[in-house]
């Protein structure tokens, strides 16, 4: 890790949590972007200190911008885009398309995320095998997690604001969801 880290992001996608870092150096125009530990993108001996770098993030390689903006004199401003919008919009549409839940199976922290558009669902950055069926109030998602049962509920909250309530069960215990 050089001197040079000049901004470093926490990106939640289905298949995990990513970090990204980005070096800049100001008077040789370095950039590098390292994401999880690992380099993607090194340029050296850039003469034009501001602009963007666009790389792919995750197994499903989502895009995300760097954006570099001088703010003023030799003082430079670094956002995060992820496909396209800013990383807090991102992140509160995210949370209308995805259900996230974090708990602990035997002994290991697991992360289950419900994609809502195409009920597809992830634990710890694999994608699970499902099967859906229609039920009396709604639809339900079932998978296992080692040796555990697991189910996600879609009901209708009856409220149109509201939508469809997700929830995961285990073992037919409720968990409660996170928010990211």
């Amino acid at each position: 890790m050089s001197n040079d880290l000049a901004g470093v992001w926490e990106v939640a996608l289905s298949d995990g949590v990513h970090r990204i870092e980005f070096e800049h150096g100001t008077t040789t125009g370095k950039r590098v972007i390292i994401v999880d530990g690992k380099e993607v993108l090194r340029r050296d001996w850039m003469f034009k200190l501001v602009g963007k770098e666009t790389f792919n993030v995750g197994k499903s390689d989502t895009k995300a911008t760097i954006n570099i903006d001088a703010v003023s004199g030799f003082a430079y401003e670094y956002t995060l885009e992820i496909n396209g919008k800013s990383l807090k919009k991102y992140m509160e549409n995210r949370s209308k398309v995805t259900s996230t839940w974090v708990l602990n199976l035997d002994g290991v922290d697991s992360r289950v995320v419900l994609e809502k558009d195409t009920m597809d669902v992830w634990c710890n950055g694999q994608n699970i095998e499902t099967a859906g069926e229609f039920v009396e109030d709604g639809t339900e998602t079932h998978f296992t997690l080692g040796d555990h049962n697991c189910c996600v509920k879609a009901v209708s909250s009856g409220k149109r604001r509201d939508g469809i309530i997700h929830t995961l069960l285990v073992d037919g215990t409720e968990i409660a969801e996170c928010t990211e």
